[in-house]
């Protein structure tokens, strides 16, 4: 049976938030230091590829705009303008990119099977049951709900800064993180119970 917290949901669903990132770490790519861009993607891949995922829907198309997001990071960041919002600037990158890809693929339906537990799970010999329930419980999720739960949790951005990411009002962000909560705290007793 699984034992699930409403304190441990975000770590049970998003587990290994993302450290918190120097403007600096991007200067230093600028100036092409390939051991700066190293230590960016180690700090920043499953937060870009869970935030590609929660607006692509794929797997494959997830991972190709977390490849496309840092080529570009590559190019563009001699133009960085520091501002202390290095994971915004990364996450708005990744964010036109999947909607890029979005509205290139229009025509091609996109997969239904999400596959979040290919990205949360830092153990791969996490129980199926685990992957299973983690799985079902964000599918509860609406599009936003899944994209405000994803930044919060995972990539460790505030509320009012998602807001400005996703161009929604900070009260919208709010209320969606609660409601996003209160459906997986539900769907994960339930489980629990079952």
């Amino acid at each position: 049976m699984l034992l699930f917290g409403l304190a441990a949901i975000e770590q049970q669903v998003f587990p290994g938030a993302a450290p918190a990132l120097e403007d600096s770490l991007i200067l230093d790519v600028a100036k092409g230091d390939t051991r700066a861009f190293s230590e960016l993607y180690i700090r920043t891949h499953k937060s870009i590829y869970g935030f590609a995922l929660s607006i692509v829907k794929n797997q494959q198309d997830a991972e190709d705009v977390m490849q496309d997001t840092y080529l570009k990071v590559d190019r563009a960041a001699g133009s960085y303008q520091p501002r202390g919002k290095p994971m915004a600037w990364l996450l708005t990158i990744a964010r036109n990119l999947a909607l890029e890809r979005l509205r290139s693929r229009r025509d091609v339906p996109l997969e239904q099977e999400e596959d979040w537990h290919l990205w949360s799970a830092e153990d791969p010999t996490q129980a199926q049951e685990d992957a299973l329930v983690l799985e079902a419980a964000m599918e509860l999720l609406g599009d936003e709900e899944r994209q405000v739960v994803t930044l919060h949790a995972l990539s460790g951005l505030k509320h009012r800064e998602i807001a400005a990411l996703l161009g929604i009002p900070l009260a919208t962000v709010l209320s969606k993180y609660r409601r996003a909560l209160m459906k997986l705290k539900h769907y994960l007793e339930e489980v629990e119970q079952a």
